[in-house]
């Protein structure tokens, strides 16, 4: 999964923050406007500083907006559809099962510096395991009406019945056929997670809630 702002590129911001002192420094010198002057500084001072709070404040530690490559999560995500990931809300609580979460993959997962988005389905102390296609969590079947396809039989990464550890969260993808995810390289250190995915907000036609 890939950052999908265009104004979250350094670069771009750079030159936009450029751009607008630029444009500042210019209605500064505009002495025969004295209120349009005013005026105008107000507006170009509100943008600077709603700027700086969104690539400062917002993107590293509230917000941030992902796009979705590939079919790993369908149905409840498509490939193409973006979305508003909730980076601070695991500094409030502990994930829960259920949670659609951003994380970095870890290394056994892809060779790649990337991120990923699966479900959570079992947290420190559960005990996980496939019987007949369904999860099995704590020796009880999961209703998981927003999975395609059954659970696999193998988890080459999570010998079952296995029982997650202390510091960790098992994910999986709602496209349990064709996910790359933790049945097949393992549990998920708490420290990856980077966020909750909140709502899709494009395409128009996909705008709700990421769940």
């Amino acid at each position: 999964m890939q950052d999908m702002l265009a104004f979250e590129n350094p670069w771009h911001m750079l030159a936009l923050l450029g751009g607008i002192t630029a444009l500042r420094a210019g209605v500064s010198r505009m002495r025969f406007l004295d209120r349009t002057r005013t005026a105008t500084l107000e507006y170009v001072d509100s943008g600077l500083v709603a700027v700086l709070l969104v690539f400062f404040i917002l993107r590293p530690f509230v917000v941030q907006a992902f796009y979705i490559p590939s079919g790993s999560m369908e149905p409840t995500l498509l490939a193409g559809d973006r979305i508003l990931v909730n980076k601070f809300i695991y500094y409030l609580r502990e994930p829960q099962v259920g949670d659609v979460v951003v994380f970095e993959a870890p290394p056994q997962a892809s060779s790649e510096d990337k991120d990923f988005i699966k479900r959570v389905v079992g947290l420190p102390g559960d005990i996980l395991e496939p019987r007949g296609g369904k999860l099995y969590r704590n020796g009880e079947p999961v209703d998981e009406p927003y999975i395609r396809g059954p659970v696999p039989s193998y988890w080459s990464g999570l010998p079952p019945p296995y029982e997650v550890p202390e510091g960790y969260v098992v994910v999986f993808g709602d496209n349990r056929s064709n996910s790359n995810d933790g049945h097949r390289w393992g549990p998920l250190s708490r420290v990856n997670l980077m966020g909750k995915a909140l709502v899709v907000f494009w395409p128009p036609h996909r705008i709700g809630l990421a769940r």
